[in-house]
């Protein structure tokens, strides 16, 4: 008897996990509720009246989760309905990423195109997009440790590689007015870094060759001991850095500047880090 009701519960569990498991969907997409791989992430832009640098972009809502946007500088998470400037003129691709349930995230892209630069905040930089070689001769190289870090350009971005905690920079000559605010930024990105730092200065003090460079103290950087570049990164540096006083200068006398990108350390990652889109603009209210 007791063999025989050993064996009975045995066939009841058995034809429970049959019965349970030819209940269940296939897939977690499968009609369950939990997902939702309709997620739409469709968007509309509108341009603002009489501002022609200035757009209104606008995603659907519904069950939507998390909106991820990318203007050009990496994705950043905002809202379903984001103001955009662009104070450059040019052609802009504009990417809307639609996190829905279950993790689905659907994504689409439009173009947008401004017709004049604003006349204000139009970008001061020359060669920030370091796309040919006449980008890439407007800026010069500064020597500061004997080897081990160098700077090259490419096709699209500047690259520094290194090791060894020496250092080298690049930098440039600015034109600006007095008692004006500007903000610097640009998109970095990188592997991931250790013991690695990577600084931004802005000050009327020109480099020398073969000195380290720390005038004014730095605006805006990353730095593996502060918490940033250790992992994977990339977006604006103003987003994803995490040291500096500020990427807002003011300065009391017209004249010459200078915007210098340094950096260094013991082990820049596998693919060191890249810079491109440096702007230094006028600030807009």
């Amino acid at each position: 008897m007791r063999l025989n009701t050993i064996k009975s519960h045995l066939y009841f569990l058995l034809g429970a996990l049959v019965f349970f498991s030819a209940c269940q969907p296939e897939e977690v997409t499968d009609g369950n509720g939990l997902s939702d791989s309709n997620v739409d992430a469709s968007f509309t832009i509108e341009s603002v009246s009489g501002e022609p640098n200035r757009f209104v972009l606008s995603a659907n809502r519904e069950n939507v989760l998390k909106f991820l946007w990318n203007t050009g500088d990496g994705f950043y998470e905002g809202a379903a309905t984001e103001e955009l400037f662009l104070p450059d003129a040019g052609t802009y691709s504009i990417t809307h990423q639609a996190y829905g349930r279950g993790g689905i995230i659907n994504e689409t892209s439009q173009d947008v195109t401004v017709a004049t630069s604003d006349p204000v905040a139009g970008n001061l930089i020359k060669g920030g997009s370091f796309q040919t070689q006449a980008d890439h001769d407007e800026w010069t190289i500064l020597q500061i440790s004997d080897s081990g870090t160098y700077w090259t350009f490419n096709e699209g971005s500047a690259n520094v590689v290194g090791s060894g905690y020496n250092q080298q920079g690049i930098y440039q000559a600015i034109e600006v007015e007095a008692n004006k605010d500007y903000t610097v930024d640009m998109k970095v990105f990188g592997s991931g870094a250790t013991n690695t730092w990577f600084e931004v200065y802005v000050s009327s003090t020109p480099p020398v060759q073969n000195q380290d460079y720390s005038a004014e103290g730095r605006r805006m950087g990353l730095s593996t001991w502060d918490g940033c570049a250790n992992g994977p990164f990339e977006g604006k540096l103003s987003n994803v850095g995490c040291v500096g006083s500020g990427n807002t200068v003011n300065f009391s006398e017209d004249g010459t500047v200078y915007l210098v990108i340094k950096s260094g350390g013991e082990n820049m990652g596998s693919t060191g880090i890249s810079i491109t889109n440096v702007e230094f603009r006028g600030s807009v209210n």
